[in-house]
């Protein structure tokens, strides 16, 4: 099995990490775009902004139907497979005639690259051993926020530059080299065993999955944490835009740089849980966003900035323990493990915008701020019942993988 500081885990390691940033560049690319869909097409700003949120939501479904398929199929087919496709998408876009061709294209690129990182992680859990895994889940994550981060900072130079189809045919040329550098990097699967594809046999597998309270923590951490993040960056916008700030546009659409943090702890953390418990490594990611929310209360542009380098920090951080988490702990059909955890997450950054809708139009960034923080009190409460879990399992001396689910009922 591939262990760290050897060649084979800096080349797996490496191509998983290219096929994060393919995906997340992509799917996030047409963010700064918004308001040129909006006067090209005719159409209102909620209709150009289901641009972002549509492909999120099909994220978070289609991780379901791909774990059966990574399951059957392999890991590694499934990632090219996927990543092909998903560059198909991608090259529709910039021929789009209508806004509803264009959606329509989102919805086809977003359905495509779910399978990357579903196929990805059980790629990892399958292929590492355990103290690698660790580590390269860490890297992984950390190229998610570098991916989404050199989306739109792509975006907006080669619109600049040129024009946004012209942008979205460019992108496509540097996916399509990203491709075939993971082609060649990503070493074969030697821990797979394939397993027939059967509809009901996945449902079953993730109803296993959501009984198992190991898991379904994990499930819910991740989830609220994204919901936190993409309602704290929607809406810090409407803050910033307003009195007493009154910041502009073009340095709003600066903000995602404080993404660059993730890339940083992301990395740490996965170096972390092979010293520490990953409980622990939790906390600290929660303890981060909560004293970054605080300062968010700070009417001082440059507080506010340095709370959303840290929000980014501690949100990563988190992210990258829980997803580690359901990596290790799931006892079977590992990838359908990940994609829910997936399903999860990208649900949670879908939907966060009705709850934080209603607190922004009734107590204002007070209501979003305090909001967060009652959600982060659910999470922290959730990973003390996985600490519990993992005290008792040290003290049992069972391992994750040998431990039955009904020990934790």
């Amino acid at each position: 099995m591939i262990d760290v500081k050897t060649k084979a885990f800096w080349r797996a390691t490496g191509a998983l990490g290219i096929a994060s940033f393919v995906i997340f560049a992509n799917i996030y690319f047409p963010q700064p775009l918004l308001p040129m869909f909006t006067n090209e097409f005719g159409i209102s700003e909620t209709t150009s902004s289901l641009t972002i949120s549509i492909a999120l939501f099909v994220l978070g479904i289609s991780f379901f139907f791909y774990t059966a398929l990574s399951d059957a199929y392999g890991r590694r087919n499934i990632i090219f497979v996927a990543m092909g496709l998903g560059i198909i998408g991608t090259f529709a876009i910039s021929q789009a005639p209508t806004f509803a061709w264009l959606l329509a294209a989102r919805v086809f690129q977003a359905a495509a690259l779910a399978g990357i990182p579903v196929a990805a992680m059980a790629y990892m859990s399958e292929e590492y051993k355990v103290r690698a895994m660790t580590a390269a889940v860490g890297i992984y994550i950390s190229c998610n926020s570098v991916g989404g981060m050199s989306g739109r900072v792509l975006s907006g130079v080669f619109t600049e530059v040129w024009d946004w189809r012209t942008a979205f045919l460019a992108v496509t040329a540097v996916s399509v080299l990203l491709f075939l550098l993971v082609y060649v990097l990503l070493p074969p699967s030697r821990q797979f065993t394939s397993r027939s594809f059967h509809f009901t046999e996945v449902w079953k597998d993730n109803i296993a999955h959501l009984k198992n309270p190991t898991l379904r923590y994990a499930y819910l951490i991740g989830g609220l944490h994204f919901f936190v993040f993409i309602g704290i960056f929607n809406f810090i916008t409407y803050y910033l835009h307003g009195e007493p700030f009154h910041v502009s546009t073009a340095i709003l659409g600066l903000l995602f740089l404080t993404y660059a943090a993730g890339t940083v702890s992301s990395t740490l953390a996965g170096k972390l849980t092979q010293k520490w418990k990953q409980t622990t490594c939790m906390f600290i990611g929660i303890l981060l966003m909560t004293i970054s929310l605080l300062l968010m209360l700070l009417p001082s542009f440059v507080v506010i900035i340095t709370a959303l380098l840290l929000l980014s920090f501690g949100f990563f951080f988190a992210h990258s323990c829980s997803s580690a988490w359901v990596t290790k702990h799931a006892e079977t059909a590992k990838a359908s493990a990940s994609g829910l955890y997936l399903t999860s997450y990208y649900l949670g950054g879908s939907l966060g915008s009705v709850y934080y809708g209603w607190l922004w139009s009734m107590y204002g960034w007070i209501g979003v701020v305090l909001g967060s923080l009652i959600i982060l009190g659910v999470t922290a409460t959730c990973t003390k019942e996985l600490f519990s879990i993992e005290v008792a399992d040290r003290e049992r001396n069972i391992s994750p993988s040998q431990k039955p689910v009904e020990a934790h009922k």
